[in-house]
């Protein structure tokens, strides 16, 4: 008998705001989306609350709870999953820290947050940067790791959590005085920081370009080595989680699914989208759950940039889910489920609780007439009919055996 096949495709930040600027309409309604309006037409269309009562509307949070992870029994900080899936090792006494590359701007005495990820600052940039922060700063309960881009983590043995540290990508166009750490070590390697990149060659030719350039490191997100119990205990199942980023990465590595490299994954709108459904199909043959990322929509979102956020939505429309689409239909049972963790409205450039869109397709919806059904957001989403208050809910139709 044929085994059930489980997709989920995730455009992350997808869902926004209505805009002036797009005739009160969302990105999302002005993109170009055939597929994702045919998965909702077909299929069970509806609103999610993805988020966690108590907790910030995190992608870590919102992505454990629509894998089924609840945060309040598995959450210890963001650093530490990203650790996870960059394969650094943790002892119990480990304090993990997200890490990032950001460009400051000084005006009339003021410094204030000019970009979260230093320009998109580019892989072997900056892992040059983190490794040269490393050797500068780095000591024996000290040390620098390079992620990808302006993703990076520092380890501290025996370093203190519970801190209020907020994620740069929040504070936008803002002065950083009042969120800066109130730890006085964190504060001082910070600071030290800015000095040592100054003149820093990638800095160097980043500026010479016209391109922003990483002045600061900026720590958030710390906590301790958490423990997830495998997705196989939890739903039965075994699989594969496609991603560009480390966080979705570590997500994966701890509830031990398979985690691969993708070639040509970057986590922004140039990112290697076949590959990644030849990833996911691929890892569709070894098991029955694949899980695919595409971090694009966020990205655009944070940077308020309303026509590159259309064009990573109507990417991952046709270059994501179109090919899904056409690739599974080689397995004969299988459910498809499309929606973002969280809107990342461009008008506030960061993550909201907002429910988001959900569209779920089988195997026995595909030849359904299709109802006058388009996948976008809602004024009222809590007054639609499939309104779920979390994500149990849906994993009761998602994942049930029947």
């Amino acid at each position: 008998m044929a085994k059930m096949k489980y997709i989920i495709l995730l455009g992350d930040g997808m869902a926004d705001y209505p805009l002036p600027e797009l005739g009160d309409r969302t990105p999302l309604m002005v993109a170009r989306t055939p597929n994702m309006d045919a998965v909702a037409s077909r299929g069970t269309f509806g609103f999610l609350r993805t988020a966690s009562e108590g907790f910030p509307p995190g992608s870590d949070i919102m992505n454990m709870n629509i894998l089924g992870y609840d945060p309040a029994l598995y959450y210890t900080g963001r650093a530490p999953i990203e650790a996870a899936g960059m394969s650094i090792e943790m002892s119990a006494d480990d304090v993990a820290f997200r890490c990032n590359l950001v460009s400051l701007r000084n005006d009339e005495g003021r410094v204030y947050m000019e970009d979260y990820s230093a320009g998109h600052i580019g892989l072997e940039e900056g892992d040059a940067i983190i490794s040269f922060i490393d050797e500068y700063l780095g000591k024996d309960d000290i040390s620098f790791h390079p992620g990808k881009s302006y993703r990076h983590i520092m380890l501290w043995t025996n370093g203190p959590t519970g801190l209020d540290l907020t994620p740069p990508h929040d504070i936008l166009e803002r002065d950083v005085e009042p969120y800066m750490p109130k730890n006085d070590f964190l504060l001082e390697l910070m600071e030290k920081s800015r000095p040592l990149l100054q003149d820093h060659p990638v800095n160097r030719l980043r500026r010479a370009s016209g391109k922003l350039t990483a002045d600061s490191i900026w720590f958030w997100g710390e906590g301790k080595k958490p423990k997830l119990p495998p997705f196989r205990e939890k739903w039965g199942i075994e699989g594969v989680i496609v991603t560009a980023v480390d966080l979705l990465k570590g997500i994966g590595v701890l509830a031990d699914l398979e985690t691969p490299d993708i070639p040509g994954a970057t986590g922004y709108i140039d990112t290697n989208y076949e590959n990644k459904v030849n990833a996911a199909i691929e890892g569709l043959h070894r098991a029955d759950f694949a899980f695919v990322h595409v971090e694009a929509p966020d990205e655009c979102g944070h940077n308020a940039d309303v026509d590159a956020k259309i064009r990573a939505i109507e990417d991952f429309d046709s270059r994501v889910v179109g090919n899904v689409l056409k690739e599974i239909e080689e397995f004969e049972m299988w459910r498809l489920l499309v929606l973002p963790d969280h809107p990342t409205p461009i008008e506030v450039r960061t993550h909201v609780t907002d429910p988001v869109p959900f569209a779920m397709l089988t195997s026995d919806d595909v030849d359904r007439p299709e109802r006058d059904t388009s996948y976008a957001e809602s004024a009222r989403p809590e007054e639609h009919p499939n309104y779920f208050d979390s994500c149990r809910k849906l994993h009761e139709i998602f994942f049930s055996k029947e």
